[in-house]
């Protein structure tokens, strides 16, 4: 024969006593009364033997004076497992009267009984295993599975009220010892079995019956739970939607304005450059003819020159003169030319700003092409926008109409529940087809929370994007803005040029009318040349008075030869000068040829 295990038989013996405890208590319950108080027999053989159940296989603890060997270790964890368990313990170790660990044992399974949650917390000690360990053998009966079968049959406990005073009873000192007498059976025991059979058949399906209704309650507080949180996420997301619309109206009305700025931009600039091309034109239309009519006075004075040297030639004392004159004359042309080529490169300068400013105005106008380009992918894209915002609508919609048929169909499962108190014996398989339908309407609920929360991370993508395009459209703006001055700039600079050239050409006309007015004195003296071309000059010592104020010449009074005439004058009588280019002070001219006198020493002065 096989020896059997000791440890294994004291486990059985355990859950066969738990079991029998447990039944004999329930039974007593429903006949004498579901209330029971402290000293109602069954009520505590049920302690005793629960007391025994925890006891074995426990760890002996070596404590300062001698070995300790109690349940409160392992009772003390389901505080830190089970939040709802703090107030037990609390009120346990505040308790006057208890002085040993397994008084307070006793008084925390009484305390738990009242509350219909031994079955729980000691559930969540068994889950725990690893810290089990520390307290039990491996071999105890809570470490296997004689603990969870203990755990299951303490369910059905909750249909029993019990009303313990736990402050005045002596718990430190009592004895626990089985009574098997109360388990024995009799006649009348045998005789109604048929009835103990029904009880217990209904006492179960009415723990079942709580339990499913403990379970929709917290699938229906769930569920609560995630309309509430939808329900803020919907808001959320409205009012996202609001502001984004808010944002894309202020944006088009934004490229609404720079659209006409542009075409005003553009109509300026056009004006502009056609207003300086005609005041560029006229200028080269005015250029070239002062420059023909200052080609034709230089071919004039060449003639004349010309005519000059042939008279020069014949008239031998007259060379000196007329070389020196040509030499001025020469002089005074090489600077007007000079002058002419300065104003060509001021010109040739003006010409290539054109070009710059031309230049610049086609980048302007590539710019805002671009400018409208961009706008325009910027319109479809908040299209796209608006697209999604109506699909999203949509989507908002069929969710609050299935939210809608989710609390229809809470509402119709209270309705059932109700039902199925009354008449929980014939309908129990209908409650559960329809509570794995409702198992299926909760896996549809938690796919459809999924796509909504897909679509939320698509919408907030979606609003980053619309954020980084009105960032881009905002530097876009900026740089607008600084084209705009660079384009006032180059105004200015264009009314500077224009006040350059206006400025050249009234330096023009006074040139040309100062070449006229010595155009006109070369004719004098050559009319004077003529008429004096028989006279000689006077010699030095023969002129002796002023021919004009008949005065004799001294240090004061000096003499000042006439050229063309030979006529000699004093300081006072030839106040006439003329300012010539070639020298930095004005020169004496003659009153009657108006040439040029020449000063001499008098007859006196060395």
């Amino acid at each position: 024969l096989a020896v059997k295990d000791p440890t294994a038989v004291e486990r059985a013996n355990l859950l066969n006593m738990a079991k029998l405890s447990i039944k004999g208590l329930i039974e007593s319950a429903l006949s004498f009364g579901r209330t029971l108080d402290s000293d109602y027999p069954p009520l505590q053989q049920f302690f005793v033997v629960m007391e025994h159940c925890l006891k074995h296989g426990l760890k002996v603890r070596k404590s300062f004076l001698s070995y300790n060997k109690t349940i409160w270790g392992p009772l003390e964890l389901v505080e830190k497992l089970y939040p709802e368990a703090e107030e037990i313990a609390a009120s346990v170790r505040d308790l006057p009267g208890l002085k040993t660990p397994l008084g307070r044992a006793r008084a925390w399974l009484r305390l738990a009984l009242m509350q219909k949650k031994m079955a729980d917390y000691l559930r969540c000690l068994i889950i725990q295993r690893d810290l089990l360990s520390e307290f039990y053998e491996y071999h105890a009966l809570m470490m296997e599975e004689e603990g969870a079968v203990i755990v299951g049959l303490l369910v059905g406990l909750n249909v029993i009220d019990a009303n313990l005073c736990v402050k005045g009873e002596d718990l430190d000192s009592q004895v626990g010892v089985i009574d098997f007498s109360m388990y024995l059976k009799s006649d009348d025991d045998i005789g109604g079995k048929e009835r103990n059979v029904q009880i217990a058949a209904i006492l179960d399906q009415k723990n079942y019956v709580e339990e499913l209704n403990r379970q929709l309650n917290s699938t229906v507080s769930s569920l609560h739970a995630r309309v509430d949180s939808l329900e803020k996420s919907n808001t959320k997301l409205i009012e996202e939607l609001a502001i984004a619309k808010n944002n894309i109206i202020k944006l088009q009305e934004e490229n609404h304005q720079l659209r006409s700025e542009n075409t005003l931009i553009l109509m300026k600039t056009q004006h502009h450059l056609e207003a300086t091309k005609v005041d560029v034109e006229a200028e080269l239309q005015t250029y070239k003819h002062s420059r023909q009519g200052l080609d034709e006075m230089y071919n004039e004075a060449r003639r004349q020159l010309r005519e000059e040297s042939q008279l020069r030639q014949d008239m031998e004392n007259e060379l000196v003169v007329q070389v020196s004159m040509k030499h001025e004359i020469e002089l005074a042309m090489k600077l007007l030319e000079k002058d002419i080529h300065e104003k060509q490169d001021t010109l040739i300068g003006l010409r290539q700003q054109l070009d710059e400013v031309k230049a610049i105005n086609m980048e302007m106008y590539q710019k805002l092409q671009v400018s409208e380009d961009a706008m325009k992918e910027k319109n479809e894209i908040i299209g796209r926008l608006e697209d999604k915002t109506n699909q999203i609508n949509a989507t908002m919609k069929q969710l609050e109409q299935r939210l809608q048929q989710a609390e229809k169909a809470q509402t119709e499962a209270e309705a059932e529940d109700e039902k199925l108190k009354q008449e929980y014996v014939n309908k129990s398989e209908s409650l559960q087809k329809e509570f794995s339908q409702k198992e299926k309407q909760l896996l549809q609920l938690e796919t459809d929370l999924k796509i909504e929360k897909e679509w939320r991370q698509t919408l907030e993508d979606d609003l980053q994007k619309e954020k980084e395009t009105v960032s881009q459209l905002r530097i876009e703006t900026q740089e607008i803005i600084n084209l705009k001055k660079e384009f006032l700039k180059l105004q200015e600079k264009n009314k500077q040029l224009k006040r350059i050239c206006q400025d050249q050409e009234a330096a023009l006309q006074e040139l040309a009318s100062k070449l006229s007015e010595s155009k006109l004195k070369i004719e004098d003296i050559k009319e004077a040349n003529k008429a004096l071309q028989g006279q000689v000059w006077l010699k030095d010592k023969e002129a002796t008075h002023c021919k004009l104020c008949e005065k004799e010449f001294s240090l004061s009074k000096r003499k000042h030869h006439c050229r063309n005439c030979g006529e000699i004058f004093c300081n006072a009588c030839s106040d006439n000068e003329l300012p010539l280019p070639s020298s930095p002070k004005p020169v004496r001219v003659c009153d009657s040829c108006h040439a040029i006198l020449i000063q001499r020493c008098s007859s006196n002065v060395p």
